[in-house]
């Protein structure tokens, strides 16, 4: 509580509840919408060069360098000397450049203030070695970071009279910004950085918006650069989905099961990942070479007994998911089941010594579930795909609420149909794996604590 001015005090005015939003009437608070609106253009254009350049890397690295170097096609091996290559990079980047890479996947999707300026080539250089070179990984993580980056050290360098309050708005906003075009919706961004920061009450709304001013411009700049350069805009979004079915009562039950599925499947997940996780940080340069080996060899393995190429179990899964989702008559029960265990194996030891975000492989490993579940009788394609994907991410993430926007805006009006089917799949989820977590483990992501009135 703030002291008044010396002097006698009206009784009226000692009891009167302070104004929540008198923030947002002041002069400040617009300065700072004007700064996120602005800051939203150069951020939104860095992190649509970055997804471009993995992008563009992923074909060059997999398909045009094999060739170049003689071979007919890419050899059945590739993926193990690449990623032993990026496993070195990696290492040897989080070893010694400032930053250490940026944030341990395997500890979550966390938000811990804005990197400073020189942390940002070690964190673009350790995601680009990760991503491109075919760890399990997102670009979500390295996306949030390079935007609350730039966002709060640009303005830290040109701001005159910014409070430090300000510069951490302007960089969440800067964050907010970089992550939503990639989610495919401005909102999806806001509830992704609400529920990770613990953000409620009247504080909320005032910090969330410079953030929405900010991803909504931001989403034109990708569209924009998108059509100007040809190269689409590396949003997440499956077409051509079927209209769903109103849920059955044996979808509700298969919700409870596939709840249930992805709590015990993330919390082996996370439990495995931070046990190498603990091995990687001892060795770091060595451990991420063997991780990378690992990742290869899982790849080789997929590859050898499925006879599809192995970029299909490598990297983050975003782009196939639609693939997925489309083909999933092309794989028999047995090949999904395999791809599960070596993505989610993968996963692991990516989370453990690569640099990332951790969304993505969750939703395709949930995606994958879905789909081999979807062959037994009573659940059909699309709800048994959404449960699937809410289920996974609130596992891995702890995050309910984008946990059920993603599963469901990811489907379209299909979503909406099959969404009472997803909240009950992610409820399920949600309750069992804070159960099946130790009381004493330290949460990557806790909520904030509540401010004194």
């Amino acid at each position: 509580m703030s002291v008044g001015p010396a002097g006698p005090v009206d009784r009226a005015s000692a009891t009167a509840p302070e104004d929540p939003y008198a923030l947002v009437r002041t002069r400040g608070y617009l300065r700072l919408l004007w700064v996120a609106a602005l800051i939203g253009f150069p951020v939104c254009a860095v992190a649509f060069g970055f997804l471009a350049l993995v992008h563009e890397l992923e074909p060059l690295i997999y398909q045009d360098l094999p060739r170049a170097l003689g071979f007919a096609g890419t050899p059945v091996w590739w993926p193990v000397p690449l990623l032993v290559v990026a496993g070195l990079l990696v290492g040897l980047t989080v070893r010694y450049l400032p930053g250490h890479g940026g944030h341990e996947p395997a500890d979550g999707l966390a938000l811990s203030g804005a990197p400073p300026l020189s942390a940002l080539p070690g964190i673009a250089l350790a995601a680009l070695a990760s991503l491109s070179f075919g760890a399990v990984l997102g670009p979500e993580a390295p996306l949030i970071a390079l935007g609350g980056g730039l966002a709060a050290g640009a303005v830290r360098l040109l701001g005159r009279g910014m409070t430090s309050q300000a510069v951490a708005v302007v960089g969440a906003a800067g964050s907010f910004a970089a992550v939503s075009a990639l989610l495919g919706s401005p909102l999806l961004g806001a509830f992704l950085l609400m529920e990770v920061s613990g953000l409620g009450g009247p504080m909320l709304g005032m910090m969330l918006v410079p953030g929405l001013l900010a991803s909504g411009i931001g989403a034109l700049v990708f569209t924009g650069l998108g059509d100007w350069t040809g190269l689409g805009t590396y949003s997440l979004a499956l077409h051509g989905i079927p209209k769903a079915a109103e849920p059955t009562v044996a979808e509700f039950g298969w919700a409870l099961v596939i709840g249930l599925a992805a709590a015990f499947l993330g919390a082996g997940v996370r439990w495995l990942s931070r046990l190498l996780k603990g091995h990687v940080v001892r060795h770091r340069v060595p451990a991420t070479m063997v991780m990378g080996l690992v990742v290869g060899a899982l790849a080789v393995a997929f590859a050898a007994a499925t006879g599809k190429p192995a970029t299909e179990m490598l990297y983050s899964g975003q782009s196939a998911l639609g693939s997925l989702f489309r083909d999933s008559a092309g794989y028999s029960v047995a090949a999904l089941l395999l791809l599960i265990l070596c993505k989610g194996l993968a996963y692991c030891a990516s989370l453990s010594a690569f640099r990332g975000g951790p969304i993505f492989p969750a939703l395709f490993l949930g995606a994958a579930g879905g789909v081999v579940l979807s062959h037994l009788p009573g659940l059909s394609l699309t709800p048994a795909f959404a449960m699937g994907v809410g289920a996974m991410c609130v596992a891995m993430l702890r995050l309910p609420m984008i946990s059920v926007l993603l599963a469901t805006l990811l489907l379209g009006r299909s979503g909406l149909t099959v969404m009472p089917l997803v909240i009950v799949a992610v409820v399920v989820a949600y309750v069992v794996a804070l159960r099946l977590t130790p009381a004493t483990a330290p949460e990557a992501h806790p909520a904030a604590a509540p401010q004194a009135a």
